[in-house]
């Protein structure tokens, strides 16, 4: 014979069935990954004819389950109807100073014009679904004239106003080897501690309050 459940009984089987569904829904609840913070950088590329615009778009993410849990990363300007999406197998990542970024440095639109300065919106989403969004403003600007780099008979010179002046280093191969920071805007090139290795380098310019930075042509070290 079966026993027959009172209201006693079936009062302690409904506490007991809530208080697994309760415990379950927390073991099963997502984080919601977090954007600290993102930006917006004009990058400007030297040409024949002046430089050429390209924008890099980065943020510092922040989830509980790790960098590794983050799936897709959007960038919104809802005025101008504009998105772009950036895979978790595409974006690049960064370590500065024990702050992880990642991003992309190829956000562009049609015909190479360029990006509209404004609102833009970020959104991430992790590998469970959850998502975040940030707002923020692009109004980078050039401030400064063009910078140059020479390098003659084992000097170098350099003109440029911009705040902040380092060398991008490449072997001859063209491939990235470090970054020179200067002390001077010209010198010897013996004194800037360069690797043998090293080829080719080309000036970084930048301007950090603006987000804003500028790249000239290679010029040969050795």
């Amino acid at each position: 014979m079966k026993p027959i459940r009172g209201p006693i009984q079936n009062s302690v089987i409904l506490i007991i069935g809530l208080i697994v569904f309760l415990s379950l829904s927390i073991s099963c609840s997502k984080s919601k990954p977090e954007i600290t913070y993102g930006f917006i950088g004009l990058v400007c590329y030297q040409e024949e004819k002046g430089f050429q615009e390209r924008f890099s778009f980065f943020i510092i993410p922040d989830d509980e389950d790790g960098i590794e849990n983050l799936d897709e990363l959007y960038l919104y300007n809802d005025r101008e109807q504009l998105r772009w999406l950036i895979k978790s197998e595409d974006w690049v990542s960064f370590t500065r100073d024990e702050t992880t970024w990642i991003g992309t440095r190829s956000i562009a639109i049609q015909d190479d014009e360029s990006l509209p300065r404004g609102q833009y919106r970020a959104v991430l989403v992790n590998k469970g679904g959850e998502s975040s969004e940030k707002n923020f403003s692009f109004d980078a600007e050039v401030r400064f004239p063009y910078p140059s780099l020479e390098i003659t008979d084992g000097r170098y010179t350099i003109n440029s106003s911009w705040p902040n002046n380092r060398l991008t280093c490449y072997d001859n191969e063209g491939k990235f080897v470090t970054i020179v920071e200067l002390q001077a805007l010209s010198g010897t090139v013996a004194s800037l501690g360069i690797p043998s290795n090293v080829r080719t380098v080309a000036l970084w310019a930048e301007d950090p309050a603006y987000f804003c930075s500028a790249y000239t042509y290679v010029a040969p070290v050795r």
